[in-house]
């Protein structure tokens, strides 16, 4: 079944990244959500349709959750939902840039048994299956082992903080960012960074597919409390994420001052 579901998902991403190119670079509306919720275009609501058209129909007994679509209680009582970010990037698409992905998961009682990031302007897509290999482009990739000095890290500034960490000081690494979360596990997956982290909450939609491509590839995926991920919650919010390679997980983690559960209240990702 997982592998049944990848495949379905992954050629529904690709075609419903054929529809995020039609727009991209052209003219298209977008405007902000309520609430500080962030950007969203003509091209995500197309796209979600795109998807929902297609999955749905094939699996009408899964449950859904889209970033682009009215949330249901419904979904809760599932065995299977499909968790999808149509456009991962939104702000980053709307300027041109071309690290957008789409990304869709199945999840199954809480945990990831199949997912794809789409690259669609970059041509590339990363994709696993639970129990089987994480690939880029078909290729198999694995994480990087490396130390927490010098270590190549995508995340906000704002992680940096020496509060989150312990004694006070901020590790010594190499910050980079990129604009789609989802992204940014792959890219620590196929060894070209080596960690992700966030303090601030994670939506589900951004994380489901991505964690498990992670994971697949060799990475430790949690949140910033060093918990695993469970999926299809109510509210669909995570607390923050540490994404790395066994050693190096373990070494972010006994590094970072750890808050009980529920303190993480940021605006999420």
């Amino acid at each position: 079944m997982p592998e049944s579901d990848l495949a379905l998902i992954r050629q529904a991403a690709v075609a419903a990244g054929e529809i995020a190119l039609a727009h991209w670079r052209g003219r298209f509306r977008h405007w902000e959500k309520p609430q500080g919720a962030g950007p969203v275009s003509e091209a995500d609501l197309a796209v979600n349709t795109e998807l929902e058209r297609l999955l749905r129909a094939a699996r009408p007994d899964y449950g859904w959750l889209s970033e682009e679509s009215p949330d249901s209680a419904a979904r809760a009582s599932a065995a299977r939902v499909f968790i999808i970010d149509p456009i991962d990037g939104t702000r980053a698409f709307i300027e041109g840039q071309d690290g957008f992905a789409v990304a869709v998961a199945v999840v199954e009682n809480g945990r990831p048994i199949a997912g794809v990031v789409h690259q669609p302007a970059r041509g590339v897509t990363y994709a696993a299956c639970a129990g089987g290999p994480a690939t880029r482009n078909d290729e198999p990739i694995r994480a990087e082992a490396v130390p927490l000095a010098g270590a190549r890290v995508l995340t906000a500034k704002s992680s940096l903080d020496p509060g989150f960490w312990r004694g006070g000081v901020a590790p010594a690494v190499r910050r980079a960012f990129r604009p789609s979360l989802a992204s940014r596990f792959c890219m620590v997956a196929d060894g070209q960074f080596d960690a992700v982290l966030s303090m601030r909450p994670v939506w589900e939609w951004d994380v489901a597919a991505a964690s498990l491509i992670a994971g697949c590839a060799g990475c430790v995926v949690t949140d910033r409390g060093g918990q695993g991920f469970r999926f299809n919650q109510m509210p669909p919010l995570g607390d923050g994420l540490v994404v790395a390679a066994p050693a190096l997980h373990a070494e972010i983690m006994g590094a970072l001052v750890v808050l009980p559960p529920g303190r993480n209240k940021g605006t999420a990702e």
